[in-house]
């Protein structure tokens, strides 16, 4: 049947050589009847089966043989089946692919995803897609940055941030500059080449005209600096509403715990609610690094750097469900460090997270995490932005420590207790979907889109057109 089906389109292509358009078309119709009436006997899905078999490129020339093979071929189950089988490096999750093209494929702001799903068109996306140049993602962290190509499967290169976006130092443009020119070499390409998405941390948190300041002024460099280097389109969005598209969701809160602090961002629509109000913590990766040495130091456990600790968190702790129960178990674990040899932790392993939620056993006068998540969560159901609470009480954690195990499991017990019913009925937390790297790939998510780079990114020329309060994020 493969056979009969390649001998159809080499008969449809040489008739369309043909130097006489009258004579090709009367050829053409007399050889598409002659052989497609070998399939009238043939069931629709077997059909469909072979169709599968011959692949996308193929499938595409053959919806040009006839109109009743154009409506087999453009047959959305069927591109669904190519994608899902040939675009598992570019996202290997279907149903986050799904998500992308029905929510984002608009650019910002978004629009109202049933509005769109009707005018879905899978063999049009599969094609627009195969046309998307690769871009660039940096993922620029107050404490790592993560780079890459947006076709790989994960981040390529990953370095010590050298600069810290929410409190750039003056100079700001040569400091900004360094910064990417530094990871356009280590990726080894010139920046004219692709288009970059650029994922930067949540800063200058309140809603007042001096953050409003200072966001512009940081977000105006940033693409200054960018398009002097001869970057062809920039799209600069927050970690924190990455972090939720990488979770398949476009409104919600997300716990973001960075190097030096934790932000709870409250997001609807994609848009970042600052007058409701970002909750931050004095507390981040480094603070629990720290406790984690302190607690080895006072039990006598020796170790070399901060790397080695760094290290013990990431693989022994945990954060416990009830944490005066933990106290009673036993808890011993052990991990051999590379270069170190074996690590034996016991209490520490989640005394550790546990200063998320009493910060008082560091030292550190702040509240809670599971408080200031109530907190944001009491300003958003007063704010009444909506009809529906229903858009806050999807909580998604981000960011290396939030990938502690047990955190998100404790934080919605915490949540639940600590809320009136009212409020606390639905709420979910969801753990980093994709671990340290979770807004990178909520960038990939933008960068692969069918309509990528459009919708999103923006251009030199538009940056010099744009009115500069359009730059605010």
């Amino acid at each position: 049947m493969t056979t009969l089906i390649r001998k159809v389109w080499e008969s449809v292509s040489s008739r369309k050589g043909s130097n006489t358009e009258s004579t090709s078309s009367s050829s053409l119709a007399t050889s598409s009847t002659a052989c497609l009436g070998a399939f009238d006997r043939v069931p629709t899905d077997l059909l469909m089966q072979i169709v599968r078999l011959v692949g996308p490129k193929e499938a595409a020339k053959l919806s040009a043989v006839c109109k009743a093979w154009r409506c087999l071929v453009s047959d959305n189950e069927l591109w669904i089946f190519f994608l899902q089988n040939q675009k598992k490096q570019e996202e290997p999750h279907w149903d986050s692919f799904l998500f992308s093209e029905i929510h984002l494929r608009s650019g910002y702001p978004l629009q109202p995803f049933w509005s769109q799903m009707p005018q879905l068109s899978f063999m049009a996306i599969y094609g627009q897609r195969e046309q998307v140049p690769g871009s660039l993602i940096i993922d620029g962290g107050s404490g790592y940055c993560k780079f890459g190509w947006s076709k790989y499967a994960c981040p390529s290169g990953r370095s010590a941030t050298f600069l810290e976006f929410g409190n750039v130092e003056s100079p700001m443009y040569s400091r900004l500059r360094h910064f990417f020119v530094t990871i356009y070499s280590r990726m080894q390409v010139k920046p004219s080449s692709q288009p970059v998405v650029l994922s930067i941390p949540i800063c200058h948190y309140d809603d007042t005209e001096s953050a409003k300041a200072s966001r512009r002024q940081l977000k105006e460099a940033i693409y200054k600096v960018l398009f002097d280097i001869n970057v062809p389109a920039v799209c600069a969005i927050n970690q924190a509403t990455l972090a939720l598209y990488a979770a398949r969701r476009t409104s919600g809160i997300v716990v973001n715990i960075g190097f030096q602090v934790t932000s709870i961002v409250p997001i609807l629509n994609g848009k970042v609610m600052r007058k409701v109000g970002v909750e931050v913590m004095g507390l981040g990766a480094l603070k629990l690094t720290g406790f984690l040495r302190e607690l080895m130091q006072q039990n006598n456990i020796g170790f070399e750097s901060l790397y080695t600790v760094r290290t013990l968190k990431e693989n022994l702790c945990y954060v416990a469900a009830d944490y005066e129960a933990e106290l009673s178990k036993n808890t011993q674990a052990s991990f051999e460090a590379t270069g170190e040899g074996w690590f034996t932790l016991s209490k520490e392993r989640f005394q550790t997270g546990e200063i998320l939620f009493q910060p008082r056993l560091a030292g550190v006068r702040t509240m809670g995490l599971h408080q200031a998540v109530a907190l944001c969560m009491d300003h958003c159901h007063s704010a009444k932005l909506t009809d529906d609470d229903a858009w806050f009480k999807t909580v998604v954690l981000s960011g290396g420590s939030a990938c502690l195990p047990g955190l998100a499991g404790r934080l919605e017990k915490e949540l639940h207790g600590l809320l009136p019913p009212s409020v606390s009925k639905g709420i979910t937390v969801i753990p980093p979907p994709y671990g340290a790297d979770t807004a990178w790939f909520g960038a990939k998510l933008i960068s692969n889109l069918s309509t990528f780079p459009g919708p999103w990114c923006m251009t030199r020329k538009q940056f010099r057109q744009k009115p500069k309060v359009k730059l605010m994020w």
